[in-house]
């Protein structure tokens, strides 16, 4: 072999450990047309730098993941509905339950020892009406199960939606005048359903509506009333996706005429999601998401790049239900694609994630 010459005499990348294999003495700088020297300098990597050692066992594997889920960052979401002694599983997504509240408190306490921290819950009202005066009501089945929780000291931070589709007769999020959803006719309605989850107990309230400005009619109800330490997580970018579908059966929300399409957001534009999430910051957002999560990855991550709040991402019902009926028929392998599509939303820069899949991670997690 030729000679080895110093380093420091070749056009050298100092993030590359560079030695020479060749049969003749290495070409000093300069040498040589610019793609040949290019193709001689990312011949220097091989076989000095081998990428597969750091991947040759799973302890190894483990010691550098750049990306590991946690319980810390998960929510699982939970429809909370009028009686007693009821659990019944959804159809449309199974695993998942309509629970009366002293089943759901049961229910609380067994994902708390599972180590889960955060649940979200989603009510069925008694009753529905075109204004969806049940969402703000002090007896509505969401502030009697957020008082019911915290009475019995159960150590979750809850999470409640804020939106009027559950509540409404004609299963929009707004209220309807003219055939039209009234965007400031629906703000008061949306901030006295948040202060009223407030004084419940929640920790945090989720808008979900998509109504122009509602987070600073929110935040501003909140704080005249001394709920300055309540948080907001919005649904700043919403948009009108197909994944909703096993969602609007479980939550009986399926809109009785049109559709969402001129309050969500258009999945082609992402520029606009931007602009929805500053919004939302400015009028007060603690927390800003998006939703949904797997199709819109580049919207979180992008999010993450611009704003120093924390992101959350929604993995939703239909992204739910497709592994679990691809997974029942054998046709993948439930944990890893769990595990896969989570990882991925985080490592796209969500924070934290929502996802119906959460006591199943935690067992998992707890039992490898």
């Amino acid at each position: 072999m030729g000679e080895v010459l110093d380093i420091y005499e070749q056009e050298y990348d100092p993030r590359r450990p560079v030695i020479c294999f060749e049969e003749r003495p290495c070409q000093l700088r300069g040498e040589g047309t610019k793609a040949q020297r290019k193709a001689r300098r990312s011949s220097y990597m091989f076989p000095v730098q081998r990428g597969r050692r750091l991947r040759r066992n799973e302890n190894i594997r483990a010691l550098v993941r750049e990306t590991r889920i946690s319980l810390d960052n998960l929510v699982m979401p939970y429809f909370v509905v009028p009686g007693e002694n009821i659990k019944k599983e959804i159809l449309s997504m199974p695993g998942n339950y309509h629970f009366s509240i002293d089943k759901l408190i049961e229910e609380l306490k067994e994902i708390e020892q599972l180590g889960i921290k955060s649940i979200m819950l989603f009510g069925i009202p008694e009753r529905k009406d075109e204004q969806g005066q049940e969402a703000h009501s002090k007896r509505g089945i969401v502030q009697r199960a957020v008082s019911e929780i915290k009475d019995r000291g159960i150590n979750l931070t809850i999470i409640t939606d804020v939106c009027l589709c559950g509540y409404t007769s004609h299963g929009h999020c707004g209220i309807v005048k003219n055939g039209v959803i009234d965007n400031d006719a629906t703000l008061e309605i949306i901030a006295k359903t948040a202060l009223s989850h407030a004084r419940a107990g929640a920790d945090i309230v989720a808008p979900s509506d998509m109504m122009d400005g509602r987070v600073k009619v929110i935040r501003t109800l909140l704080d005249e009333h001394g709920y300055k330490d309540t948080l907001i997580m919005s649904y700043a970018a919403k948009y009108a996706s197909a994944f909703y579908g096993p969602f609007r059966e479980a939550f009986e929300s399926t809109p009785a005429f049109g559709d969402r399409t001129s309050y969500q957001m258009d999945p082609p534009n992402i520029k606009e999601a931007m602009k929805e999430i500053a919004m939302d910051i400015e009028e007060g957002a603690d927390i800003v998401m998006v939703k949904p999560a797997l199709c819109y990855l580049d919207v979180i991550s992008k999010a993450k790049e611009r704003f120093d709040v924390p992101i959350a991402a929604y993995c939703v019902s239909g992204e739910y239900t497709m592994v679990e009926l691809a997974a029942d028929k054998g046709l993948i392998d439930r944990n890893k694609a769990i595990f896969e599509i989570l990882i991925s939303i985080k490592r796209a820069g969500a924070d934290c994630i929502i996802t119906y899949f959460t006591k199943y991670v935690a067992k998992i997690l707890r039992n490898p």
